[in-house]
C-alpha cells in the first residue's frame, strides 16, 4: 500500500525543516526525505561549525585586551583538539535538536534519496546497495536540496587543496593557508585562522574584499584583517595551483604583476551553487539554470504542485532566508497566509571580527540606481558601551530614500545582534520619524541606531 501525504519535502536543511515543521504544526500530514544528515549544510558544513571555531579564536585573540582592562594573565595557549571537540559538540547538539523538533511536530522522517517522479509521486530509495525503491503519494512536493561549494573550472579538492567542507574535517591547524576568495566564507576563515596564529594570505579577484558589501565597511575590515597579520591581494586572479607532498603553490596575476605564493594548504572559497538534479528537473519540465530554480512569490515552480525553497532557488544563500521561505510556503499551502517572505528585508552577516551586517541596499547600490538618499551614521567611537568594552572600530550607517529606510550597514562587535532591528524597520516600511521615536536602553550598542533627532 502506498502512503499518502499532504506535503513531501526533499532535503532536511533549514528551508526544508522550516517548511515541514510549519506545515505539520498546522495539521498537514508531512514527510521529509534526507539523504545525509538532519540540519543540512548549515548544521554540518556551514553556520554552526564555523561559528564554533570563530567563538574559540575570538576568545583566544581577546586575551590581548586584558592588560588594557587591568587584568594580568599569563601567555595564553590553545589545544586545537579541544577546539575541534567543541565544534563537533555544537554540530551534534544542532543536528539532534533539528531531528527532535521535526518529530515533535509530527513530521515523518525518511532517510534516503528522494526523487520526484511526478508532482504527485515521490520515489524513495534507501542509501544501501541493491535497495528497492518505495513510492509515496503527495499533494505537494517541495525541493529543498540546498547548495554545494562552487569551484573554479578544472579544480578538484585534494589533500592540500580544500573547500570549506574539507577544511572543517582537518584535525590539525595548518601553519599557513592561501585563501582563494575574499567574500563571506573566505573572510570568516581568514579571521579564525589568523586569530589562532596561522599565516594567512587572502586572494580576491574584485577590487575589494566582500565585493557585495559597503565600500567603507570592506575597507575598514581589510585594515583589521591586516592588523591580524593577514596578507590581502585584491584585483588578483588565480592562474594555476600546483600541489606537492608538503605544500601548495599558487600563481596569481593582477595589477600588472605576477605573484607566486606558497603555503601548506589552499582553501578555495569561491562561493556556492544550488544543488540541483538537472535530469530530474528536465524530465519534470521545471525551469532551472546555473542560478537555481526560479519560483513565484509563493515558492511554486513553473510546474503546479512542485515548490522550491532555500539555496536551490539561488539568490543570497543564507540559512535564515531559507527558513523564512519555508515558513512562508507552509503558511501558504495550509491556507492561513499569516507569514510572508520579503527579499529586501533579509539581513546578512559576515562573522569576521569585527562583524559586518547589512540589510537592504548599500550606499553604492542606491546611488547607482539613481536614488536620492540621505545617509545617517554613528560611530562606535562615540558610543560609551563600545568604548567601555574596548569594542574597537565600527559604525552604523542607515540609508533613507523618501524618508523610508532603504538599507543599513553595521560594522563592529555585535553587528549581528543589531541588524535585526533594521530588518524589521524595512519589512514594516518604517521611516525616519518612526525610528526616531524608538526608546533605547542606555548604555547599549543599540543606541547607535538612535542617530535620528
Amino acid at each position: 500500500m502506498t502512503d499518502a501525504f499532504d506535503v513531501i519535502v526533499i532535503g532536511g536543511g533549514p528551508g526544508g525543516h522550516a517548511m515541514a515543521e510549519g506545515a505539520a504544526r498546522r495539521g498537514a500530514r508531512v514527510a521529509i526525505v534526507e539523504q545525509n544528515l538532519w540540519g543540512g549544510t548549515c548544521t554540518h558544513r556551514g553556520c554552526i561549525p564555523t561559528k564554533a571555531l570563530l567563538a574559540c579564536s575570538r576568545q583566544y585573540a581577546g586575551f590581548r585586551k586584558l592588560k588594557r582592562l587591568g587584568i594580568q594573565a599569563g601567555q595564553p595557549s590553545f589545544d586545537f583538539s579541544a577546539i575541534k571537540r567543541h565544534q563537533r559538540q555544537m554540530v551534534q547538539i544542532s543536528a539532534l535538536g533539528a531531528e527532535q523538533s521535526l518529530r515533535d511536530a509530527g513530521v515523518t522522517l525518511i532517510r534516503g534519496a528522494g526523487t520526484i517522479r511526478s508532482p504527485r509521486e515521490i520515489e524513495w530509495t534507501l542509501a544501501v546497495a541493491f535497495a528497492v525503491p518505495s513510492y509515496f503519494l503527495t499533494r505537494h512536493a517541495v525541493i529543498a536540496r540546498g547548495s554545494e561549494p562552487l569551484l573554479p573550472p578544472g579544480l578538484e579538492p585534494s589533500r592540500r587543496v580544500l573547500t570549506s567542507d574539507g577544511f572543517l574535517d582537518l584535525d590539525t591547524l595548518p601553519d599557513s593557508v592561501l585563501i582563494v576568495g575574499g567574500s563571506v566564507i573566505g573572510v570568516e576563515f581568514a579571521t579564525l585562522l589568523a586569530e589562532l596564529g596561522a599565516q594567512v594570505t587572502l586572494i580576491e579577484m574584485m577590487e575589494q574584499i566582500l565585493p557585495a558589501e559597503d565600500e567603507e565597511a570592506a575597507a575598514l575590515l581589510n585594515r583589521e584583517l591586516a592588523r591580524l597579520g593577514v596578507t590581502i591581494h585584491t584585483s588578483a586572479r588565480l592562474q594555476t595551483i600546483h600541489e606537492t607532498d608538503d605544500q601548495v603553490r599558487l600563481a596569481v596575476s593582477g595589477h600588472g604583476r605576477d605573484l607566486n605564493l606558497t603555503a601548506s594548504h589552499a582553501l578555495v572559497c569561491t562561493g556556492r551553487k544550488p544543488r540541483i538534479d538537472g535530469e530530474e528537473l528536465d524530465r519534470l519540465g521545471i525551469l532551472h539554470g546555473p542560478g537555481g530554480i526560479p519560483t513565484d512569490r509563493n515558492g511554486m515552480t513553473n510546474v503546479p504542485g512542485i515548490y522550491a525553497v532555500g539555496d536551490v532557488t539561488g539568490g543570497i544563500m543564507l540559512a535564515h532566508r531559507a527558513i523564512q521561505q519555508g515558513k512562508a510556503l507552509a503558511s501558504f499551502l495550509c491556507g492561513d497566509g499569516s507569514i510572508c517572505y520579503r527579499e529586501e528585508a533579509v539581513p546578512s552577516v559576515v562573522y569576521s571580527h569585527p562583524q559586518v551586517a547589512r540589510v537592504g541596499m548599500t550606499e553604492k547600490e542606491a546611488r547607482r540606481k539613481g536614488l536620492d538618499i540621505e545617509v545617517c551614521r554613528s560611530d562606535y567611537a562615540a558610543n560609551l558601551l563600545a568604548r567601555t568594552e574596548l569594542a574597537g572600530p565600527g559604525f552604523v550607517k542607515m540609508l533613507f530614500h523618501r524618508e523610508r529606510l532603504a538599507g543599513a550597514t553595521i560594522l563592529g562587535d555585535g553587528a549581528a545582534e543589531l541588524i535585526p532591528a533594521m530588518s524589521l524597520a524595512i519589512a514594516n516600511g518604517l521611516g525616519k520619524k518612526e525610528i526616531g521615536r524608538w526608546i533605547i536602553p542606555h548604555p547599549t550598542l543599540s543606541e547607535m541606531m538612535a542617530v535620528l533627532k
